[in-house]
């Protein structure tokens, strides 16, 4: 049978509040104790149950927690960028992926030029720095030819 849904609001009665305190806190920890071993990570949990006099409940246990929320803090530490730091990475890698772009859309600015003037006598508006590049293209595509011919022959044989 299906369990029913419950509102999650502040239970008044304290003695209720405190039976469903002590079940969902042990549900918490043994979740948490699958968690850690079957997936073989480090965990800990405080809890502060309501009342001034309570302590805080632990688990594993307080030194095991303590060494976590160290390392956390370390790697915390280790890890942190400042605002400046974070935006001149941005600017680095965006600054790096738009020359990417830029020579990816010169190749296919170089390309199209090239199927535009195949099987003509000379070339037809083009400009003499992109005369350089385009020879290079066509030199790469040509060995790129004779590549795939070479692998086909020895296929064949």
């Amino acid at each position: 049978m299906a369990r029913k849904r419950v509102k999650i609001t502040y239970i008044k009665n304290d003695v209720a509040r405190n039976a469903a305190y002590k079940k969902i806190k042990n549900d918490i920890v043994k979740k948490l104790s699958e968690l850690t071993i079957l997936c073989g990570v480090r965990a800990c949990v405080v809890l502060y149950p309501s009342g001034s006099d309570s302590q805080p409940e632990v688990w594993p246990s307080t030194a095991a927690a303590r060494s976590l929320f160290s390392e956390y803090k370390t790697l915390i530490v280790t890890r942190m960028v400042n605002q400046e730091n974070f935006l001149k990475q941005r600017i680095t890698k965006v600054t790096e992926q738009l020359e990417q772009l830029r020579e990816k859309n010169r190749k296919m600015e170089l390309n199209q030029i090239m199927y535009q003037n195949l099987g003509r006598d000379g070339p037809l508006n083009v400009k003499e720095e992109d005369l350089v590049e385009l020879e290079e293209l066509i030199d790469d595509n040509l060995k790129a030819i004779d590549k795939r011919i070479e692998a086909l022959a020895k296929q064949e044989n």
